[in-house]
């Protein structure tokens, strides 16, 4: 069985979220951009709601998502950067007016229901094939590029795994997907 990848090469991640941008696809352009800024599960991301990323009462987005997450029963404080808040702004636009209980990814089958994981698998699938993006992408690999990226700009595998909620630091590693390219730059850079 093959494993789900990261999406590792930045100009493909802007292109990822170009692509449903130019196709007019905002939901699915802010589904893509919060999973990989927030590595959240995509069981998690789904049930998201409006009331979750902004406080209705201040009119403004929430600095954290509180998240309890599904598979492993443990609350998660997440700090929304400044791209996953810009997606929301972008979708909120075109939703308006909501309210604090309507899921932020909705699926268009029935009143205020969030996507399915399945369909979210079709959504990030059909792009990464349009794309020609190398590798195994699907849903988990939002989560992946979040921590492939944040090893890369230098943030320690045991801050990674506390933010994964993962129980060991061979899960994360694995969850890195580090590869003979990595392994290769470490060597040539070295120079001593």
């Amino acid at each position: 069985m093959q494993k789900t990848q990261p999406i590792k090469n930045v100009k493909d991640i802007q292109r990822f979220k170009q692509y449903y941008l130019d196709k007019q696809q905002i939901r699915n352009y802010a589904l893509v951009t919060l999973g990989m800024n927030t590595s959240l599960r995509i069981g998690d991301l789904l049930l998201l709601k409006w009331g979750n990323v902004y406080d209705s009462h201040r009119k403004t987005y929430r600095k954290h998502l509180k998240v309890l997450e599904q598979k492993t029963g443990k609350q998660n404080l997440i700090a929304l950067n400044k791209e996953a808040v810009n997606a929301l702004k972008t979708l909120r636009k075109l939703m308006s007016p909501v309210a604090s209980d309507d899921y932020i990814f909705q699926s268009r089958e029935g009143e205020n229901r969030p996507l399915n994981r399945s369909q979210a698998f079709r959504i990030i699938k059909a792009a990464a094939m349009d794309l020609h993006i190398d590798g195994i992408i699907s849903c988990h690999s939002l989560r992946k590029t979040f921590g492939y990226h944040a090893w890369k700009k230098g943030t320690p595998p045991a801050v990674i795994m506390t933010i994964f909620n993962h129980s060991s630091i061979d899960v994360t590693k694995r969850y890195l997907s580090i590869d003979q390219d990595d392994r290769d730059k470490v060597f040539l850079e070295i120079n001593l």
